[in-house]
C-alpha cells in the first residue's frame, strides 16, 4: 500500500484533462502528473515537500475545434537537501476531429536552474514530446488511443520511446479490448508517472453482457482477460502474465458484485522480498513464480445515504499464500456532509526462511459544507508498513466565482514513536481573471 493524496490544488484542477490525459490509457506511462510538482527527493532519497515560488497557467478553447494549454511553474532551491530550483513547463494543443475524436500534441520540460555542484549531469533537464490520437465514434461503439512519446535528457537522445495502440469495440452486448504498449528502457518523464520501463505489453479482453428480463439482476457479464509482458532488454523474455476469468453482476438496486479467478506469473530478474521487511531473506532471483488467486468484491448502491463495500482475495502469492481483506463505509448527510472510512489488510505468509507480513492501510475522509461559499475537507491515512499517519485538512472560502482562499494544514507522524515527520500550515489564494 502507498499513501496517496488526491490533487486538490485549484491551479492544477481547472482544465486538467488538457494536461493530464496524454499518455497511457491504463496509467502505465503518463508524461505529466501534477502531483510531481511540489515534491522532491532529499539526499537520503525520501520524498519531501519542495516549495513552489510561483506559476502561471493559460488554458481553454480557441474556437469550437481548438484547445490550448500552457503551464509554467518555478520551484524553490533547497540547499540543505541538495534540491535545485527547477522550471517546470508544459505546452499542450488539441484539435477536435469529427464529432467526438481529437488529436493532441505536447511538450513537457523540466529544467534545473543554477550551477550548484550537487546537480548531476542527468539532473540538468528532462524533456518529453508527443502526439496522441483519441478515437471515439459518434455512436460510442468504437473507442481507442494511439500515441507516440519521446524523451530527451543529457547524453541520452536515442530511442527513449513510449507508445500505445489500444481500441475497444463496445456494442450493447459485447466489450472487446486490444492493447499493445511499448515503453523503452531509457524513456524518462520527470514530471510524469512511469512506474515501469523496458516493457512490451499485449492485452486482450472479451466480455459478453446478458440482460435478464426478470429477477433481481439487471445485467451479468462473464469476461476473459489476458495481459502479457515481455522485456526487450532481455531478448524479449516473458516476465509477467495475468490470465483471468471473471463474472460481473449489476443488481436492479444499483449494487454490484464480482468474482475473479486469476493465474499469475512473475519472473524475478533479481532477489526480491515481497513483504518489504527490513533484513528479511529475499526470494531468489533469475526465477519464475506461478500462483493462482480468487478475488470477490461487493459494492452497495452509491446513491443511498449509507454505503458500503467489501473485497476479499485468497490464494497463493509467489511461493507462499495471501489473504487480503478490505472494507469501506460511507455516510452522506445531505446537503451538509459526506464521511467515508476504509480499511485494507494484507496477510502474507511465506515458507521459511522468508518473512511473513501483516499490512494495514486505513483512510478517513470528511467533506463538510457550511454554506454555498465555505467548505472543509479532511483526509487522514495510516500505513503500518510505512509507519506513517498523514493528515491533510483544508478550509476553503469561495469569495467570488472560481476564486478561493484556502487555509491548508498538513501533518505527518512516525507511528512507531509517534513523532512528527513534518507539518505545515499554508495560506493560498486563487483569483479568476476573465479577460
Amino acid at each position: 500500500m502507498k499513501v496517496r493524496l488526491p490533487e486538490k490544488r485549484q491551479f492544477f484542477i481547472d482544465n486538467s484533462d488538457l494536461f493530464e490525459n496524454f499518455g497511457n490509457s491504463f496509467n502505465e506511462a503518463k508524461p505529466f502528473f501534477s502531483r510531481r510538482i511540489g515534491l522532491a527527493r532529499d539526499t537520503l532519497g525520501n520524498l519531501i515537500q519542495n516549495d513552489i515560488i510561483g506559476g502561471v497557467r493559460l488554458s481553454g478553447k480557441l474556437n469550437k475545434d481548438w484547445r490550448l494549454g500552457v503551464l509554467n511553474i518555478q520551484t524553490a532551491k533547497d540547499e540543505a537537501n541538495e534540491i535545485a530550483s527547477n522550471n517546470n513547463m508544459m505546452l499542450a494543443v488539441q484539435r477536435k476531429i469529427g464529432s467526438r475524436s481529437n488529436i493532441g500534441a505536447f511538450l513537457v520540460n523540466r529544467q534545473a536552474i543554477g550551477d550548484e555542484a550537487y546537480i548531476t549531469p542527468e539532473e540538468q533537464y528532462n524533456r518529453v514530446v508527443g502526439l496522441d490520437y483519441n478515437l471515439a465514434s459518434a455512436d460510442n461503439i468504437w473507442n481507442g488511443k494511439f500515441y507516440v512519446h519521446k524523451s530527451f535528457q543529457p547524453n541520452d537522445k536515442k530511442g527513449n520511446l513510449s507508445s500505445q495502440a489500444t481500441f475497444t469495440y463496445n456494442p450493447r452486448r459485447w466489450r472487446i479490448v486490444q492493447d499493445l504498449v511499448y515503453i523503452d528502457q531509457d524513456f524518462r518523464a520527470d514530471l510524469g508517472f512511469v512506474p515501469r520501463t523496458d516493457v512490451l505489453k499485449w492485452g486482450n479482453g472479451i466480455q459478453h453482457i446478458f440482460y435478464p428480463s426478470t429477477g433481481m439482476v439487471n445485467t451479468h457479464a462473464p469476461r476473459l482477460l489476458s495481459v502479457i509482458y515481455w522485456r526487450p532488454s532481455l531478448d524479449y523474455k516473458k516476465t509477467d502474465h495475468r490470465y483471468s476469468a471473471s463474472w460481473e453482476t449489476a443488481f436492479k438496486n444499483s449494487s454490484t458484485a464480482e468474482a475473479v479467478f486469476t493465474n499469475n506469473f512473475i519472473y524475478l530478474t533479481r532477489p526480491f522480498d515481497p513483504t518489504r521487511t527490513e533484513g528479511a531473506t529475499p526470494l531468489p532471483g533469475d526465477q519464475g513464480y506461478h500462483f493462482n488467486q480468487l478475488e470477490l468484491a461487493y459494492n452497495s448502491n452509491t446513491s443511498k445515504r449509507f454505503t458500503y463495500n467489501a473485497t476479499a482475495t485468497i490464494g497463493h502469492f509467489f511461493n507462499g499464500e495471501i489473504t487480503a481483506l478490505g472494507a469501506g463505509l460511507g455516510l452522506r448527510v445531505q446537503p451538509k456532509a459526506q464521511l467515508t472510512v476504509g480499511l485494507d489488510y494484507n496477510g502474507i505468509r511465506l515458507p521459511d526462511p522468508f518473512a511473513d507480513a501483516d499490512i494495514f492501510f486505513a483512510t478517513f475522509k470528511a467533506d463538510i459544507t457550511f454554506s454555498k461559499s465555505v467548505f472543509w475537507s479532511t483526509l487522514a491515512q495510516y500505513s503500518n508498513k510505512q509507519e506513517n499517519l498523514g493528515i491533510n485538512s483544508r478550509l476553503q472560502w469561495r469569495f467570488a466565482p472560481l476564486s478561493d482562499l484556502y487555509l491548508v494544514y498538513n501533518d505527518n507522524y512516525f507511528t512507531g514513536t509517534f513523532g512528527p515527520r513534518f507539518r505545515s500550515i499554508n495560506l493560498k489564494l486563487t483569483y479568476w481573471l476573465n479577460l
